[in-house]
């Protein structure tokens, strides 16, 4: 056999699979035949990367236009025989790079991650026999047994199917374990609707069956979500982005004025060494030596506040993306509801209740619909919920506070709603054994179970869809368990209001038999056999999470868009997605319709952009649709946050902007593709993280808008000194000086500041939008100038009036140190005033201040330093004159800020009127 024919092997008919796959459903292949296919097929595992190297991934965190500036920086300064400058900036360098690489170190393991998925053994017929096999030597074709607890080995056809249900959860998103069945289905049929079909990694919850594997390693579908992985290309992060752009510029501009420098020297007649030495100090004193250090220094303060808050980061860059995001695309199963199936409204005793609590923790209470908790149970609601209670093979158990299920999530449900009602679940079971039973079966549509009742009758009941049940029954019970006639269209409409919601209905009926009827052999299975009394619905639904309502609103409030994108069914989608406030209307006011997989996978890439746009909710979406949707959102340049927590989310999650994992009920697989991990699972965290990121980006611009004027007013004096043929008022050395003490001392502080009030009502960002706008570029030009007119006047002042050449230029450097200590305080927020700013919410700029003039007044001061930086003391009256011309500076920028406020608010209240 040379090759297996890539067949839709949920679309073939049974026979014509095991034709394809050349297997019998009685022998299974021979030994020989498993051989063969083993070596052609290869193992069933998951082929992973090849790793980068970590040397490799040190080196790449040099890859960047800043790193450039810096080396260039550190080569100049070595060839000025400024060595002990070189390593401090070579310092900078490393530092960056370590820190970076701390953080990315963590090698993508979401491939190793769905290794782990694959089961470890496989119960198997070989040659006729019944053995167990390692699952890795499985190949297409092999005959596998599955039952309850198994985790399924490898993509396989059903042929055999006793009640099995799978929870398929982690990789389609439904929230309720799939019902398999054997017939053959359309060719069109969405991955979650592959009822006949068994997937690798998922996991057996009830029943029984056989398949025939048609897909291994890296063929199945948990494969191919490991290739998609791979294959994404993890975008820039809109900041790092940003920054290279930013870098880009700076570098041009810098290495631009350095020639017009030297150029402009060489037509004054300067000697050549002399002018070039000069350009080579103006480089030096432009570049922001600091600006890299502080960056990464401002993202790891961002890391560590979001894990404060619930989220860890596992991209630096991450932190910021989040604060430019545009649109978030949601999961719903786990992210924005529990994941746990709750029962929310039971119909019985022609009455409608209300139940409170969610998830299976038994706590809550029963009302009647907008009513007060009911004091006592009616007992047509108590025969309901017994129903529910002891027609079931599941338990719920408590773990470390968190309840869970141990079985189907449905019957789950039910125990819980029993439970909130106080029934007595052990006296219950004691008193009603169990005698009999005919397990659910997808033909039937029903699991029906038979119980001691009292000395003269036992009690069948019989729970299932409404369909299947409600045929089956002759009357009903009022609310005190009086038998009534059966109003059948009440039933339905009722169910139908239910399922209007979201809600899955379950239908429930009894029959009292004689006592020494202990078996279903005279049970009438015939659907005309109307033999029971109807006694009520349940309706339960995967409830939404009440944290996530706020956060969703908070999101939408700040202008983030938050779509739904789910593998679950379009009605359940859309009432959860309306339950949460997800807008669903458009502006006229008419429902936005859901999008569904099978109607995406018919729609062209025009039509996918369009209505990625539009729509709100997208349901029974495969996992390559997922993708598709993100990178279509990215094409119309919007910043995308993905967030989820399944297998099936893995590859979008890699490919958004930032994609945001869930920590407790997320996948290994999920975790390593996702930039971003939720340790608490909770929604509502995503909203303060965007707040934190929007904090960081703020630290950061106005970082740049403070250390900018510093580099470009040295910049400025060097070009005026070298245009006007006068001594440089800044040595390169005393550049250098300025630039790191000042970054570390003043700027850094800026990475601490509280975020700003009404922070989560403005809009997000433009993602085209540069990092520096009209506004600040002008703030940044006009401090540049009064640090040129200061330090250049200055130094020319202390010339005129006697002072030597090391006064005249620690004048100089010190002017610069004194305007930037204050210029710090304006920059404490870009628009609003300084004196509304309150003065000591972040005290480390007063820290910083105070460090600052300390350093300085060791470089003025002390005999070493002179000697290092050529600098020399100064006196009293120099002190006076300087702070004086820093106050000035001070007073303008809050003069220049009112004007801006001014002009916005004349702006925005222009745009109101029109």
């Amino acid at each position: 056999m040379s090759d297996i024919p890539k067949y839709l092997w949920h679309h073939l008919a049974e026979e014509d699979v095991f034709e394809a796959l050349k297997s019998n459903h009685h022998e299974g292949l021979s030994a020989q035949e498993v051989e063969e296919r083993l070596s052609l097929f290869g193992e069933n595992t998951i082929s992973s990367q090849s790793p980068v190297s970590p040397v490799t991934r040190f080196l790449l965190q040099f890859h960047n236009p800043l790193i450039y500036i810096l080396l260039v920086a550190t080569t100049v300064t070595f060839f000025l025989q400024e060595y002990v400058d070189s390593g401090v900036i070579f310092g900078v360098v490393m530092i960056n790079a370590i820190i970076g690489y701390l953080q990315e170190a963590k090698a993508e393991e979401a491939i190793n991650s769905l290794k782990k998925m694959m089961s470890s053994s496989a119960r198997v017929i070989r040659d006729g026999e019944k053995t167990t096999v390692p699952a890795t030597q499985l190949v297409p074709g092999d005959i596998v047994q599955l039952a309850s607890g198994d985790k399924v080995p490898a993509d396989m056809r059903l042929f055999k199917n006793r009640d099995l249900q799978v929870d398929e959860s982690a990789l389609t998103g439904e929230s309720v374990a799939a019902q398999k069945k054997r017939a053959a289905l359309e060719k069109d049929t969405v991955l979650a609707d592959r009822v006949n079909m068994a997937f690798a990694g998922t996991l057996v919850t009830y029943g029984s069956g056989m398949g025939v594997v048609s897909a291994t390693g890296d063929d199945t579908e948990t494969g191919k979500i490991a290739h998609m992985i791979s294959e994404t290309v993890s975008l820039d992060t809109p900041l790092t982005q940003k920054i290279h752009a930013f870098s880009r510029i700076l570098l041009y501009v810098i290495m631009g004025l350095a020639a017009v420098t030297f150029v402009v020297g060489l037509m004054h007649g300067h000697d050549w060494v002399e002018t070039f030495m000069a350009a080579v100090a103006l480089a030096v004193a432009a570049i922001p030596e600091g600006l890299p250090a502080v960056i990464t220094i401002t993202l790891a303060i961002g890391v560590r506040r979001m894990a404060i808050r619930n989220a860890i980061v596992r991209k630096l860059p991450a932190v910021e993306t989040l604060g430019s995001t545009t649109i978030i695309c949601s999961d719903k199963t786990g992210t924005l509801t529990e994941n746990q199936m709750t029962v929310q409204k039971v119909f019985a005793g022609d009455q409608e209740y209300y139940l409170t609590g969610s998830g299976y923790n038994p706590e809550g209470k029963v009302s009647k619909t907008d009513d007060e908790p009911l004091k006592e149970l009616p007992e047509g609601l108590r025969t309901c919920l017994l129903a529910g209670l002891i027609n079931n093979d599941s338990e719920l158990i408590e773990e470390e506070g968190n309840w869970k299920v141990r079985g189907d999530p449905t019957e789950g449900a039910l125990i819980a709603s029993a439970l909130k009602a106080k029934l007595d679940k052990n006296a219950l079971f004691k008193d009603c054994k169990r005698l009999d039973a005919i397990p659910f079966e997808s033909d039937r549509q029903y699991m029906a179970t038979l119980h001691k009742y009292d000395d003269s009758n036992n009690v069948i009941v019989l729970k299932g869809s409404l369909e299947r049940t409600l045929i089956r029954c002759r009357n009903a019970q009022d609310q005190n368990g009086n038998l009534i006639e059966l109003d059948r269209h009440k039933v339905t409409e009722m169910a139908d209001k239910f399922a209007a919601k979201g809600l899955r209905v379950l239908c429930f009926a009894i029959q009292k038999v004689p006592a020494d009827e202990e078996t279903f052999d005279r049970f009438r299975h015939e659907e005309n056999a109307e033999q029971l009394t109807f006694v009520g619905l349940q309706a339960m639904m995967d409830p939404p999470r009440k944290e996530a309502i706020g956060a969703v609103e908070t999101c939408q409030k700040a202008g983030i868009a938050v779509k739904m994108i789910t593998g679950d069914h379009a009605l359940t989608a859309q009432a959860i997605a309306q339950q949460i406030g997800i807008k669903t209307l458009d502006r006229d006011g008419e429902e936005r319709r859901v999008l569904t997989g099978r109607e995406l996978s018919e729609m062209s890439d025009h039509e996918i952009l369009k209505a990625v746009e539009t729509v709100s909710v997208f349901a029974r979406v495969a996992p390559e649709q997922k993708l598709k949707l993100v990178t279509a959102l990215q094409a119309k340049k919007h910043v995308v946050a993905m967030t989820g927590d399944g297998v099936n989310d893995a590859p979008a999650l890699k490919k958004a902007d930032i994609g945001v994992a869930m920590g407790i009920a997320g996948t290994e697989v999920a975790k390593e593709a996702a930039d971003m991990v939720l340790t608490d699972d909770n929604f509502a965290t995503i909203e303060g993280a965007v707040e934190e990121g929007r904090n960081v980006f703020d630290n950061l611009v106005k970082f740049i808008t403070w250390i900018l004027p510093t580099n470009l007013g040295q910049g400025m004096v060097i070009m005026v000194a070298v245009l006007l043929g006068t001594t440089l008022p800044v040595e390169p050395v005393q550049a250098l000086w300025l630039n790191m003490t000042t970054a570390v001392f003043l700027g850094l502080m800026l990475a601490f500041e509280p975020r700003e009030p009404g922070i989560m009502m403005r809009m997000p960002r433009e993602p085209d939008s540069p990092i520096l706008n009209t506004e600040i570029i002008v703030r940044i030009f006009s401090v540049s100038t009064l640090l040129l007119i200061g330090a250049f006047g200055l130094f020319q002042w202390a010339l005129i009036q006697g002072e030597n050449e090391e006064v005249a230029r620690t004048l100089a450097v010190t002017l610069f140190v004194v305007v930037q200590s204050l210029f710090l305080f304006n920059c404490r927020s870009l628009t609003v005033s300084l004196f509304q700013t309150p003065a000591f919410s972040n005290l480390w700029v007063w820290g910083g201040v105070g460090a600052m003039l300390l350093a300085q007044l060791a470089f003025i001061y002390t005999p070493l330093m002179n000697l290092l930086f050529k600098s020399a003391p100064l006196g009293l009256y120099h002190w006076g004159i300087m702070l004086a011309y820093g106050l000035v500076v001070l007073v303008l920028v809050e003069i220049e800020k009112g004007i801006w406020r001014a002009h916005k608010a004349k702006q925005s209240k222009h745009q109101e009127s029109g």
